[in-house]
């Protein structure tokens, strides 16, 4: 009995040892984990990256990827600004990246971590939103312009955003919703500003929105590109890559910006200062600087890339593509939104939620 007893024990603690080195493996590989920083939080918007590159990137590099989205600047500035979840990349707008470095929330940039940065176009370096580059590097640009169904348009009398509110669109024209984007095609079409802070330019603009309603047909968000692509809207008010994705769904559909300018909008790289994993953060920015990776990233996406090397392995089509990558005319005219003070910011929104009930 004895005996028996004994062997008992000699069981249990061999169990127990066991159990003890399980738990000090388990605690050891998540302490190597957290050292080496090898999951990577990327926080973007939806589909705005070719799948294959994160596997890829993943293969190479033997960090992880948890890829996490938004649908608005103002979504991923709130999240990142209310903590919780340590994003360790996301990707701004222009503006947005300007309130971001305000705030605090952006860790400015070690360039000496970064590689790559001579691929980009410098025509898209050291805007006005974040000169240097302290705090970001450029990933895609576009436009805001008119799609329209050439079937039942003439881009010909497209010239202007004032054709907009010729009386042969009436009931005809798809508006996004945004207040920046629509009071400052507006503004444009004066000869004004898409930035202008003059609340006389402001009020004229929004006069000359609220007579454009007869022409509008709905003011939409995300399904505007699938109304287009199937037909159900003859022209529209969208972004450059949101044109893109719909012609590549219906062929009678053609993408054009007004000569009176527009807006040129940025996408950028940015590491917020709450990252825990920077070295992984680093290593996405310079693969994605990579100009194969890159070119590959602008095919699927279908926006226009800021890598410049990138852009020179785009297939010709692409390349010669006056739509999506504008003649040098039309670059000079267009204009980056600057970040608004809350003031500023509430004027507009006032102005277009006043137009869009105009609607209702």
């Amino acid at each position: 009995m004895k005996k028996l007893m004994m062997t008992f024990l000699a069981i249990l603690a061999l169990i127990a040892a066991l159990l003890l080195l399980e738990w000090g493996l388990t605690v050891s590989r998540a302490q190597h984990s957290s050292q080496k920083g090898d999951t990577l939080t990327f926080y973007n918007w939806g589909d705005y990256i070719d799948p294959s590159i994160l596997t890829d990137f993943e293969k190479t590099s033997g960090y992880k990827v948890d890829y996490q989205t938004f649908d608005s600047n103002e979504a991923m500035y709130t999240k990142i600004q209310q903590g919780g979840t340590n994003y360790d990349l996301a990707v701004p707008s222009d503006y947005m990246v300007a309130k971001m470095k305000k705030a605090g929330l952006l860790a400015k940039l070690d360039k000496s971590k970064l590689t790559g940065m001579d691929n980009l176009n410098k025509q898209f370096l050291n805007q006005s939103f974040d000169r240097g580059n302290k705090y970001s590097v450029p990933y895609f640009w576009g436009t805001l312009g008119i799609l329209y169904n050439r079937q039942k348009v003439n881009g010909a009398d497209l010239k202007s955003w004032s054709a907009l509110w010729s009386e042969r669109y009436k009931n005809r024209v798809l508006l996004v919703d945004s207040a920046r984007d629509i009071l400052g095609m507006t503004l444009l079409s004066q000869g004004k500003s898409v930035n202008d802070q003059n609340k006389a330019d402001l009020a004229a603009a929004q006069g000359k929105l609220s007579s454009l309603m007869p022409n509008v047909k709905a003011i939409v968000g995300d399904e505007l590109k699938l109304y287009m692509a199937q037909g159900e809207g003859e022209l529209a008010v969208t972004y450059s890559g949101e044109a893109k994705n719909a012609i590549e769904k219906n062929g009678d559909l053609a993408y054009t910006v007004p000569e009176d300018g527009s807006n040129l909008w940025l996408d950028n790289l940015v590491i917020p200062k709450s990252a825990k994993h920077k070295q992984a953060a680093y290593a996405l920015i310079n693969y994605l600087n990579r100009p194969d990776v890159a070119a590959k990233n602008a095919q699927y996406i279908g926006y226009a890339t800021a890598n410049r090397a990138a852009y020179e392995k785009l297939p010709k089509s692409v390349q010669n593509d006056r739509a999506f990558y504008p003649k040098h005319s039309i670059l000079d005219k267009l204009q980056v939104y600057h970040n608004f003070d809350q003031y500023w910011t509430q004027k507009y929104n006032d102005a277009f939620l006043e137009f869009k009930l105009g609607k209702s």
